[in-house]
């Protein structure tokens, strides 16, 4: 189990995963469940003190979601970009819920509503006592977002939680599907954005285990040559 948590390992159908970092204003719940026939990782962020919480991709299995949200308030669902299969549950949890949907207006073409707010890079959510930053990461699709998480780590420093939807896994950048200027385009978000944090970042994708930026940061010229 201890290295089921360390890769950030949940299995589809199975229980969500729970870890806890240290905000400046209390603990920070990270919730990770794998979701639908893709094993989408949906990710909830609760502010354990007020009990408010952001969704990160209500990507499928509405009422599971709903049943993981319970006692908490929801404040918003980001959805990272604009693929089906990270939005086919947004709209009926949104429904229960009454929070407000969050999306990059360059993909708004992609969902067949509205967003309920356009977000925008650099933007911050409030989450009860936690702020996130969103980072605008195109590549994968034009309005990719990852989502930004620091607290201040037991021995000093920081610590640091990304959110990379598709935009980054173990092993390489998400698809962009034989489009030669979508794959420059990523690999220069990868570069200028991404690896400009630091090495202990942990990066939770959108779809399978865990990794940070330390044991990925040595392959990306490897991944720039091989052209995917």
């Amino acid at each position: 189990m201890t290295d089921d948590v360390d890769r950030g390992h949940v299995r589809r159908g199975g229980p969500a995963l729970v870890r806890t970092a240290e905000g400046p204003a209390g603990a920070i719940e990270i919730r990770k469940l794998s979701v639908g026939p893709l094993d989408n990782n949906a990710y909830i962020l609760t502010d354990v003190a007020s009990g408010k919480a952001l969704l990160i991709d209500a990507a499928n299995e509405a009422q599971r979601l709903l049943t993981e949200l319970e006692g908490r308030e929801l404040v918003g669902i980001l959805t990272t970009h604009g693929h089906q299969d990270h939005w086919e549950a947004l709209f009926d949890v949104a429904e229960a819920t009454g929070a407000p949907t969050l999306l990059h207006p360059d993909d708004a073409d992609r969902l067949p509503r509205e967003a309920d707010r356009h977000v925008a890079d650099g933007d911050e959510l409030q989450v009860g006592g936690v702020t996130v930053r969103l980072l605008h990461t195109p590549g994968h699709t034009p309005g990719s977002t990852c989502v930004l998480l620091e607290a201040p780590a037991e021995r000093g420093g920081v610590e640091r939680w990304l959110f990379t939807g598709d935009t980054l896994f173990p092993g390489g950048p998400g698809a962009t599907f034989g489009d030669e200027e979508a794959f420059a385009q990523i690999i220069t978000t990868l570069r200028e954005r991404i690896f400009a944090l630091d090495d202990d970042t942990q990066v939770c994708p959108g779809h399978g285990d865990d990794t940070t930026l330390g044991a990925e940061r040595a392959d990306l010229d490897e991944w720039e040559a091989r052209g995917w």
